[in-house]
């Protein structure tokens, strides 16, 4: 069987570990448990948390057991990693209830039954903490010139780290402790900016146990024009449907840059590497059935292979001029009387979301980017009224690629 860490390795997910060497021998010769933090700063994860969540699947997919550990504590206080200002602080009822949303959505990469995975929040262990007990028990084994080292405190220096935020530190480390004593963790990963926090976690388990643990980090993913992994023009891409749809989610990945087809193939998809090579070693136009490879896979694995059968058709079906297939399409109901009189069409577009205002509306149109159905729009002051919905509903297309469905609403 393939040692899972050669596995993360070849598709591109390791920056560092604290051991190379130990760590492929452990992961190779038997099963372990690891674990990754989520902070529950939201109700929902976007596309820039795939690179964790698809770790801890590839590591539950070679038989190991992972714990995807919701930050209900930590979250109170707020991570200073990769911020140059304080967090804003979230009350317990807000963490609570993000929460919620993120387990569900882990629950369609993690397979949770009979105790094969593991879902955990630290506000069980860390909100009941006794704080004098902490620091005599915890606080003890920290230095504060090695904490100010870190990079994640070293950056915040200078704008100003509140109290609140250096102690964020110690709960993580506190957290990897927990884990090890109660559930024999031993491997924690996150993103390259967690390294400092993996670190004294690792370090808190050897002064206080004598034991030797394991950490391994996740690079920064940007896109081949150097933008962060889920941003669009229309902002981030969610996993949750209600926030990004499935066919959404389909086109965010389908028009990804040519240049980065194979890696995203690697990092997104469950797909074997010699298969990946393969169906991206063409160029130009051949590169679109890999495209259509890697947002089918990914909408699949997000959010069912229904949902993302229903996306392709819409695709395909909008790509070849098509008005079928299309109900998986953005869709936005307006009442009839609304348009009953006529509607300027700068304004329509605003109002039923196609354009972020009127006047970017305006402008579209005149730089000959707006079309009804496979009519180009030419006058931002032409009316829309009840003739444009002959069926009961029109398509909008801003640019080559943005569509949206407007309904009749009649009920």
């Amino acid at each position: 069987m393939e040692n899972v860490f050669d596995t993360l390795m070849e598709r591109g997910f390791i920056q560092q570990t604290t051991d190379d060497e130990a760590l492929k021998e452990i992961l190779g010769e038997s099963f372990i448990t690891c674990y990754i933090g989520f902070d529950p700063t939201s109700d929902s994860f976007h596309v820039g948390s795939l690179i964790p969540i698809m770790a801890l699947a590839h590591m539950q997919r070679a038989g190991h057991k992972p714990i995807a550990l919701i930050g209900g504590g930590t979250g109170l206080v707020g991570d200073p990693s990769g911020k140059t200002e304080m967090r804003q602080l979230l009350t317990l009822e807000q963490i609570e209830s993000n929460a919620k949303g993120l387990k569900e959505q882990l629950k369609r990469f993690l397979d949770f039954n009979e105790d094969k995975a593991l879902m955990l929040n630290n506000a069980d262990w860390l909100v009941p903490l006794n704080y004098i007990e902490f620091l005599r028990d915890i606080g003890r084994h920290f230095s504060v010139n090695r904490m100010l080292a870190a990079e994640s405190y070293r950056q915040r220096l200078a704008t100003g780290l509140s109290f609140i935020e250096f102690n964020y530190m110690l709960l993580q480390a506190y957290d990897f402790y927990y884990l090890y004593k109660h559930y024999n963790c031993i491997l924690q990963m996150g993103g390259n900016d967690q390294w400092g926090n993996i670190v004294a976690g690792i370090e808190l388990v050897r002064r206080m146990e004598g034991a030797t643990i394991y950490g391994m980090t996740f690079p920064l993913i940007t896109t081949a024009t150097g933008e962060k992994m889920g941003k669009t023009a229309k902002g981030a891409v969610w996993l949750d449907p209600k926030r990004t749809t499935p066919y959404e989610y389909y086109q965010y990945w389908i028009n990804c840059d040519d240049r980065d087809v194979e890696r995203f193939l690697a990092f997104f998809t469950f797909l074997d590497m010699e298969e990946i090579k393969r169906i991206t070693s063409v160029t130009g136009e051949e590169l679109k059935k890999a495209k259509e490879i890697l947002a089918f896979e990914t909408t699949k694995i997000c959010h069912g292979e229904e949902a993302a059968k229903k996306a392709q058709e819409s695709s395909k079906a909008l790509f070849a001029g098509k008005g079928d297939e299309i109900s998986s399409v953005p869709t936005k109901y307006i009442e009839p009387e609304k348009v009953e009189k006529g509607m300027p069409a700068f304004v329509f577009l605003a109002r039923v979301g196609l354009c972020k205002s009127s006047s970017e509306a305006r402008r579209l149109i005149t730089q000959g980017g707006i079309y009804i159905e496979k009519e180009r729009v030419k006058d931002p002051e032409m009316f829309i009224t009840l003739d444009h919905f002959p069926k009961g509903e029109l398509l909008l297309r801003a640019g080559k690629k943005r569509y949206l469905r407007v309904v009749l609403d009649k009920n």
